[in-house]
């Protein structure tokens, strides 16, 4: 079985966290009468007092090492159906290769981020024991 060097239970509350930012709604925009192709568009989402926010989720994503964040693009590569399990240490080291971009940004680029994680827990034979008790 492939093995991540993320502790489990971080791992599940990472997720848990970015389903949580993810599925913030987009800022409420008032109508101002103008021409709507052309009118400026705030790019924040909605802040609830007690929220995480990105800033608080980057902060966090710093206190990884290059290794685990190399995992977690792998990760999501795996849970999208880029990559097989079989090619797991293959696709952290092509993650380590291919990085050009702060990998929290490439991350946050996808929507669906905490579901291809959870994904490709799953296709790693670890779904369920990580999403469910945080542990392997």
């Amino acid at each position: 079985m492939n093995e991540l060097t993320i502790d489990p239970a971080y791992l599940r509350n990472l997720i848990i966290k970015v389903r949580a930012i993810m599925a913030k709604e987009a800022a409420d925009i008032p109508d101002v009468g103008g021409n709507a192709s052309d009118d400026e568009i705030p790019v924040t989402l909605q802040e609830i007092p007690g929220d995480l926010s990105i800033e608080e989720l980057r902060e966090e994503f710093e206190g990884l090492n290059v290794d685990q964040k190399n995992e977690l693009v792998a990760l999501m590569w795996l849970g999208r159906g880029d990559v097989e399990p079989q090619e797991w240490k293959n696709t952290v080291d092509l993650a380590r290769q291919r990085r050009e971009v702060a990998t929290i940004d490439y991350l946050l680029d996808h929507p669906l981020l905490a579901d291809y994680w959870a994904l490709g827990l799953e296709r790693l034979g670890h779904g369920a024991s990580v999403l469910e008790k945080g542990e392997y």
